[in-house]
């Protein structure tokens, strides 16, 4: 009896917090459960019915006229099936369309010990994720406007069919020799990653950072101690560290695609000797099989 005495009161504090932080998030959730029910295609009436609730009781919240119980919190929060520090925490009317089906999937990133980032982005005509490609002249810009709609919305943008389209993709031009053999000037594909934890070692990715910018490179993920470090392809480059709080964005490597052969490629007469000798195997083996 003693433990459950304890567990209570420590639950009534939590909830006495909630509230008191609530008092100061008022606003950002009352535009949150409206801007989320306008998203469903919801009315109020379908929400306040959903969740045993008056309609005036759901509009009241959403106009900022009264403030909702702890119950009520909860109850909204598994409605839209997102977090409710997120719910108060963060202006979800500002978050890209990619980091919204990810909320709407389940995937919270205040769940998961995160900050949420606000990506901006673009879609085409069918409200499909451009892939908007930072080429070398652009890279300058993009260091203070990866965050700016306006910034993002004047890069060139392609599709790749190949590519999944649940998941943003952004190309960026590289320039230098750190990562050969992938050639200088080559278009690097990244897909944007949410959670740096998910960071996994000894795999390419594409960094953004306040000092260096961007940045093509192996990665050890020492997220849980602060920082990255990150290794070049190239053993001439020594390795070094990024702390976390210098980086904006994380892309994963995807491809990359370069008008140049990797210097370490067979010249043309060795591919021609090399198909010529793969032909000859495979007359042998089907002249054995024949027997």
């Amino acid at each position: 009896m003693f433990l459950i005495k304890i567990s209570d009161e420590k639950l009534v504090i939590i909830l006495i917090r909630v509230k008191k932080n609530f008092k100061k998030s008022a606003m950002l959730f009352s535009t949150n459960i409206k801007f989320l029910r306008k998203r469903r295609s919801k009315t109020q009436d379908d929400v306040a019915t959903a969740l045993n609730m008056k309609r005036s009781t759901l509009s009241g919240y959403e106009n900022e006229v009264s403030e909702p119980s702890i119950e009520a919190l909860v109850a909204l929060s598994k409605y839209f099936n997102v977090a409710i520090d997120t719910l108060i925490k963060v202006d979800l009317t500002k978050i890209g369309e990619f980091q919204l089906s990810q909320l709407e999937r389940g995937y919270d990133v205040h769940l998961k010990g995160s900050n949420i980032r606000v990506l901006a982005t673009t879609v085409d005509s069918s409200n499909n994720e451009n892939i908007e490609l930072v080429s070398e002249r652009a890279k300058a810009g993009y260091t203070t406007g990866y965050a700016d709609p306006d910034y993002i919305r004047i890069l060139p943008t392609f599709q790749l069919p190949f590519l999944s389209k649940e998941r943003k993709y952004r190309t960026f031009q590289i320039s230098g020799d750190s990562m050969l053999p992938i050639p200088d000037k080559s278009y690097v594909t990244g897909e944007y990653v949410l959670d740096w934890h998910d960071i996994r070692d000894k795999q390419a990715y594409i960094i953004l950072t306040i000092d260096d910018g961007i940045v093509f490179k192996i990665v050890e993920n020492h997220i849980i101690d602060g920082y990255l470090r990150l290794h070049s392809l190239n053993p001439l480059y020594t390795p070094f560290e990024i702390p976390i709080n210098e980086i904006k964005e994380v892309w994963k490597f995807v491809h990359y695609i370069s008008s140049e052969m990797p210097e370490n490629m067979p010249r043309e007469q060795q591919l021609i000797d090399t198909i010529n000798d793969l032909k000859k195997q495979v007359q042998t083996i089907q002249l054995k099989l024949n027997l």
